[in-house]
């Protein structure tokens, strides 16, 4: 037994003979008996309900392609258990706080909440028909243009290319016009015309620049050359068929998924400006823009 100096033992007895140091004591001692008998008692109830039950045994059926067995919905039971013990304890540690990734999800799962409110909404008649009205050019169709064409091989001929285009057009566009299909060079990919041909498709097999001299031109007359990734081409516009918008009743899967989606982005600025309101934001003073020194 370890013995304390006289003088330090004398002082102890002094201090322990005092009435307020023994109510300091026995106030202590209760205080620490009682955080340790807390600590032994629950601190919450986590309930198993029979619904989240048959969550984890559809959820391990889609899995697995079969019912759990007993054993395997008892270890279920226990792992959902221990991750709600885990979430509750990480969120009592703040372990959730100034967190990008869980900010991030919250606010998915927020949006998503507020898309499922958008899609409760069913569009009328008149909802589809106003949308299609406010945006035509979403759906209008692609003009159609019928046409023939001489292909010219840059590479091919004596003559230069602009003198042979010049020479095929004066007889093209002359008082019996010879038959266009024997006339040119040979191009396996392409037809000699064309009937009601998009000009989307104008643009895939003839190129860009090919497709916007064709939409220039007016029907009735050879013209030409018009350029190609294959070469030059002579071209004989015969009618154009504009791009229209087309009747709901043709397009309604189209307009019905767009309005459905602009619904969803609505609600969720609306949802956005709501939850805003609720609270008073302190921005701090944005600091002055620096431009970059240019080099000497």
């Amino acid at each position: 037994m370890v013995s304390l100096p006289p003088r330090l033992s004398r002082m102890l007895h002094r201090v322990a003979a005092e009435p307020l140091a023994q109510f300091l004591l026995i106030g202590a001692g209760l205080f620490l008996l009682h955080a340790a008998l807390r600590s032994r008692e629950p601190v919450g109830e986590i309930r198993v309900s029979q619904g989240q039950l048959a969550s984890l045994a559809a959820l391990h059926e889609r899995a697995w392609m079969r019912p759990p067995t007993r054993r395997e919905l008892e270890g279920l039971m226990e792992g959902w258990i221990r991750e709600e013990v885990a979430e509750r304890e990480a969120r009592a540690m703040g372990l959730d706080r100034n967190d990008p990734v869980i900010r991030r999800r919250l606010r998915q799962k927020l949006e998503f909440l507020s898309e499922q409110r958008a899609d409760q909404r069913h569009p009328s008649q008149a909802d589809l028909q106003t949308w299609l009205r406010d945006h035509p050019d979403r759906y209008r169709r692609d003009p159609a243009y019928s046409f023939e064409q001489v292909f010219l091989d840059p590479t091919s001929g004596a003559d230069p290319p602009e003198r042979r285009a010049a020479a095929l057009l004066a007889r093209l566009n002359g008082v019996a016009p010879p038959d266009p299909a024997g006339l040119g060079d040979p191009l396996l990919l392409l037809e000699p015309r064309f009937e009601a041909l998009p000009g989307r498709e104008v643009e895939r097999l003839f190129g860009r620049d090919f497709a916007a001299a064709l939409a220039r031109l007016k029907p009735g007359a050879w013209v030409g050359p018009l350029q190609s990734g294959y070469g030059e081409h002579l071209v004989k516009l015969e009618r154009v068929v504009p791009g229209l918008v087309p009747p709901l009743a043709e397009v309604r899967e189209e307009v019905e998924r767009d309005w459905r989606q602009d619904q969803r982005q609505r609600q969720r600025e609306a949802d956005d400006r709501r939850w805003l309101s609720r609270y008073r934001v302190v921005r701090p003073a944005l600091p002055p823009v620096t431009r970059p020194q240019a080099a000497p």
